[in-house]
């Protein structure tokens, strides 16, 4: 990281945001862990790969909390600080809702989702392509990749292929996986 970047990271002030994703404490998810720490993980993915925009930071961490809190107060939200707007807006773009399929929410990202929107959700899915090293149902493994080709891909090549690459990867590992599971484990 360089000097300049990390004098504009040091003006990001991300604790509001963790404080307000605590509320996703105890939210389990298939792969183990819960949805809290997975947002820190999604964060942590962004700085991997160098993105330090303070708005795209703020949003990982909170990226959930619409679509897995019910009754979500988003006015929490949109009072944290100055780019809490931007913040919210990105949210929403990666935001799930009741009305969707899967396939509907996927495909809104790839087709009209903004660059934010769509490296958040590569950053999103490598979090959670690692976690399925610890689910043994390998129906849910495999319809998880499958969607992930189908869908992230296209998303991951049009805006960082090294995410791109490492979604690939990881993939590649989870059939593997599958396979050395044996069919029908659940």
């Amino acid at each position: 990281m360089t000097t300049e970047e990390m004098i504009r990271l040091s003006g990001t002030r991300l604790a509001p945001y963790m404080q307000l994703a605590t509320a996703l404490i105890g939210k389990v998810r298939e792969g183990g862990g819960n949805m809290f720490r997975h947002q820190l993980d999604t964060m942590a993915t962004l700085i991997d790969y160098g993105y330090i925009d303070s708005v795209l930071l703020k949003a990982s961490i909170v990226h959930d909390l619409i679509e897995d809190v019910p009754n979500f107060n988003h006015n929490l939200l949109l009072s944290v600080d100055y780019e809490s707007p931007a913040v919210y807006d990105l949210v929403l773009e990666v935001t799930r809702f009741p009305e969707e399929t899967k396939a509907e929410f996927l495909t809104r990202i790839l087709e009209s989702g903004s660059r934010h929107a769509k490296v958040l959700k590569a950053a999103d899915r490598i979090s959670n392509m690692i976690s399925l090293g610890f689910v043994i149902n390998t129906a849910f493994i495999n319809r998880y990749t499958e969607e992930t080709v189908r869908y992230i891909f296209p998303i991951a090549e049009e805006v960082d292929k090294s995410m791109l690459a490492e979604l690939e990867s990881l993939v590649e590992s989870r059939r593997k996986y599958v396979s050395a599971l044996g069919p029908n484990v659940s």
